[in-house]
């Protein structure tokens, strides 16, 4: 009996697995995982999981039940160790495997502070698994000092908490504005707006020189020497593509685990999907981090081992809470050379990104018909003119006819 094996039990591996058996794969499924937990989706852990509105069982992609009646065995707790692809054999603690096809679903791990800065140091903290926000939750008290270094949205994230919480947040971001490599000037201002007015402490140009403390983090100097009191510090610096394993077993990197279209890898009977993957896309290898990308993808791939030989084309959507707003992305913005600014109710905006004449994304700030508009006109190719967007009367279902 054919036997495929997954390696990282996150939203593609679960995604994966999961199709795999609705499209009446009979086979033998293991899905492999680091972590001890049940697969369970990380957006949440840095909004309502950090701030208690939520608690770990509901975190979770699928009940306990639901992996034993599809006849997929959970290894969790079990990292691999070595991959084998002559003999087709994986690793997993003290277990040794054969696989007919493995696929790598290994996610993304954080950038973390060196230790030469400081970064070892208790109190500094990472956002990305499960145990790390049960680490951290407990530093999430009223009045206590919170510095998050990176002004990306897992750092924008985590201040909001604080804030909410009721402590005192700083935010260090090293680049000119926050937000600056993934979005335009305008969405960056919004949401510096939304944070000083909180009571959130933004400095931007200003780079990181270490973090001070005897053991424990107690404060953050900047290069220019100023130095900021600092009960605990979350960074939100990036994040990397895992691809240790994908190496182990000789697979071809290149921003990821370099797939082809249908998410195969270099290696033979070895294949690869979500944060980890790149994929060809417009004669370039892209990697995506989102939760769409990863269950559309892994649910392609799963086709594509079962036989269904199609190409992945992406379609781009991500979201952010913080606060009061809801922020939905439509599409990618690179390549862009002009936005176009929607102002809409009750203080809700969106941003459209162009490349000439061409509609590329949208940032949609409290703003859902907006954000649907947009995503329908990029998924379909078409665009919208600029100075109807512009145009606040504009009914915006009519660009869409």
């Amino acid at each position: 009996m054919p036997h495929i094996v997954v390696i990282g039990a996150g939203q593609a591996g679960a995604a994966l697995v999961a199709k795999l058996r609705s499209s009446g794969f009979e086979g033998e499924i293991t899905l492999i995982g680091a972590e001890d937990a049940l697969p369970y989706q990380r957006p949440p852990l840095s909004k309502a999981y950090l701030l208690g509105e939520l608690d770990e069982d509901r975190l979770w992609l699928r009940s306990a039940e639901y992996w034993a009646e599809q006849r997929i065995t959970l290894k969790l707790g079990s990292p691999v160790t070595a991959i084998d692809p002559d003999q087709r054999t994986v690793t997993a603690g003290d277990e040794v495997l054969h696989y007919d096809e493995l696929v790598l679903t290994t996610g993304s791990v954080p950038r973390r502070l060196p230790a030469t800065i400081g970064g070892d140091l208790e109190g500094v903290y990472t956002v990305r698994t499960l145990a790390d926000i049960d680490a951290m939750r407990a530093e999430f008290a009223p009045g206590r000092r919170l510095v998050v270094i990176g002004g990306g949205y897992i750092g924008l994230e985590a201040a909001a908490v604080g804030r909410k919480l009721g402590l005192d947040v700083s935010v260090v971001e090293m680049a000119p504005r926050i937000l600056q490599r993934v979005a335009a000037p305008e969405t960056s201002g919004y949401f510096r707006q939304l944070h000083v007015e909180r009571g959130v402490q933004i400095l931007e140009n200003s780079a990181l020189e270490r973090l001070l403390g005897q053991g424990r983090v107690t404060a953050v100097r900047l290069q220019d020497g100023r130095e900021l009191p600092a009960d605990f510090v979350v960074t939100g610096v990036g994040i990397l593509p895992a691809t240790d394993l994908a190496q182990m077993a000789g697979a071809a990197l290149d921003n990821g685990i370099r797939t082809d279209a249908k998410g195969r890898t270099s290696v033979p009977h070895i294949w690869a999907a979500g944060d980890c993957a790149s994929f060809p896309l417009n004669g370039a290898q892209l990697r995506l981090e989102s939760v769409g990308h990863a269950i559309d993808q892994a649910e392609l791939v799963a086709g594509n081992i079962l036989g269904a030989d199609r190409d992945y084309i992406p379609k781009p959507w991500f979201w952010s809470d913080q606060y009061d707003c809801k922020l939905q992305i439509a599409g990618l913005n690179s390549g862009y050379d002009h936005v176009v600014v929607r102002p809409g109710a009750n203080g809700a905006m969106s941003v459209w990104y162009y490349a000439g004449p061409q509609l590329l994304a949208v940032d949609a700030m409290n703003d859902p018909r907006a954000y649907m508009v947009g995503k329908r006109l990029i998924e379909a190719g078409k665009s919208a003119d600029p100075a109807l967007v512009a145009d606040a009367e504009t009914d915006l279902k009519t660009l869409i006819r």
